[in-house]
């Protein structure tokens, strides 16, 4: 009996992240397949998106490969001081917005393939991309209906406001979580 592949994570800059765009669209697609109907979460609207963040300060990518295949990845990069990521927020501390030029790196993506989820591959990905981070906190959105919100409060995430940062986007919840990353007990 051949035993299983092991999955394998690698780190990339900006630069090699690029040469991987049309794999980080494929896993986009399959993780998000029954999103699809949404145009903003369209592979063209999403491959749009990605150039944009392939341009942020700080840029990283971590990615997991079982053999060949890109079965997941997430990626961030850091805020710049004249940041708008926090531009029409709805937040009960103004504090919460404010940005430095390295306060805060913004956790834009973390996507595992269908076939792959629930397998720990997600929160793997989300400690390996933060566990590297020099930055005071961390921020993402998701959507109050993704039943990834509920992994993220429990691996230490809160609730900071709501946001919508696109015109064609849902409306999401702020979450902000302290650097470095420290798992939370049980």
């Amino acid at each position: 009996m051949t035993p299983p592949i092991e999955a394998a994570l690698a780190h990339h800059d900006a630069q090699h992240a690029a040469t991987l765009r049309d794999e980080l669209i494929d896993v986009h697609l399959d993780a998000r397949a029954d999103l699809l109907d949404n145009p903003f979460y369209s592979g063209q609207r999403f491959g749009e998106r990605l150039d944009n963040y392939l341009l942020s300060p700080g840029f990283h990518l971590v990615t997991v490969r079982i053999g060949a295949e890109l079965i997941g990845y997430a990626f961030g990069g850091t805020l710049p001081a004249t940041t708008l990521w926090w531009r029409g927020a709805e937040v009960a501390d103004p504090d919460v917005t404010r940005e430095t030029g390295n306060r805060t790196f913004a956790f834009r993506e973390i996507l595992v393939r269908r076939a792959h989820q629930r397998r720990g591959y997600a929160h793997r990905l989300h400690d390996e991309l933060l566990g590297a981070r020099s930055e005071e906190r961390a921020t993402l959105l998701v959507r109050d209906d993704n039943p990834a919100r509920e992994l993220y409060l429990r691996w230490g995430w809160h609730l900071v406001g709501h946001l919508q940062p696109f015109p064609d986007s849902p409306r999401f919840e702020a979450m902000v979580i302290p650097l470095p990353l420290v798992p939370p007990l049980a």
